[in-house]
């Protein structure tokens, strides 16, 4: 394993130099437990006071006020909850919560999840618009899109269609106001260093063909894109070729451009430099994993 760990330590030095390499490599630790409030089926208030109650020690995310970050309980008794069984709460990093805030869901937009499962993103979009947008889920593998399907009925996500397809080979009669593509990635940015499992498939090999498939979906996302229509490309990788590189050659075509991602809600969450203005690269740390966010529209 030390040769894949040199391999990578080797891309982050390229990339990011010496001094955030080695920022880098002390936030790729083990996460806390958070989670995300479904407001679908609960209140924030009463998944606080529940957590209380239960003396759960529980902190706030400033920029989401439906997550929380628990303190002092393990993931497996999280799940033991009512809380979790009845789908009022979906275990989600911090970071994955960040593109379905800027795809920012509204009633009756036709929004395409990409590659969807498990449905965190998915059902988050469903809860922001509070069941008033019309999503479409794509998932190409049968056991994964059957864990799609029951988070989205646990967590009450009743305006979504399923489609078990690779998004592609969609067919381009599709069209969409709004597409979420999180991408298929090598992980770089979720790896934890005292985890051999989460990064011992990391290879050269991996990130190739990931980016191939990023590609892939970023021209297909495009096709059926309406116009005026917004494209919000993410993956938890903080390697410029899989975020960047793909951005830029995306925006050869002539009608598409890079929208900003100003919000400033997001100014407290800890970010990497990034070589495309507008775009987002989280930081990993002791509570962040590595994250990429870009926001594109398509012109008239």
């Amino acid at each position: 394993m030390n040769n894949t760990l040199n391999f990578f330590e080797d891309l982050l030095n390229k990339e990011y130099g010496n001094d955030l390499k080695e920022k880098i490599i002390e936030g790729l630790v083990f996460k806390p437990t958070t989670l995300r409030i479904n407001t679908l089926k609960t209140s924030v208030e009463i998944v606080k006071k529940t957590l209380n109650d239960l003396l759960i020690g529980l902190k706030e995310v400033e920029w989401n006020e439906n997550a929380l970050i628990i303190e002092n309980v393990s993931l497996s008794e999280i799940k033991e909850l009512d809380l979790y069984k009845n789908g009022e709460i979906y275990l989600q990093s911090l970071s994955s919560m960040i593109p379905a805030l800027i795809v920012n869901p509204k009633e009756n937009e036709n929004i395409l999840d990409m590659c969807s499962a498990p449905g965190g993103k998915t059902t988050q979009m469903a809860c922001i618009s509070n069941n008033k947008a019309m999503i479409t889920a794509t998932e190409k593998n049968k056991i994964r899109l059957d864990r799609l399907k029951y988070n989205l009925d646990k967590q009450g996500a009743t305006r979504v269609s399923v489609l078990q397809k690779d998004s592609r080979f969609l067919d381009d009669f599709f069209s969409f106001d709004k597409i979420l593509l999180d991408a298929p990635c090598s992980g770089s940015g979720t790896i934890d260093l005292n985890n051999e499992n989460t990064y011992k498939n990391f290879t050269e090999e991996l990130i190739k063909r990931s980016i191939k498939t990023q590609k892939d979906l970023l021209r297909k996302a495009v096709r059926i894109l309406k116009p005026n229509g917004e494209l919000i490309y993410s993956t938890c990788s903080i390697l410029k070729e899989e975020n960047e590189e793909n951005i830029n050659e995306i925006l050869k075509q002539p009608n598409i451009e890079l929208v900003p991602i100003e919000d400033e809600i997001f100014n407290t969450i800890p970010t990497l430099p990034t070589t495309l203005e507008g775009t987002i690269t989280v930081c990993p740390t002791n509570m962040y994993e590595g994250f990429f966010v870009a926001k594109l529209r398509k012109k008239k």
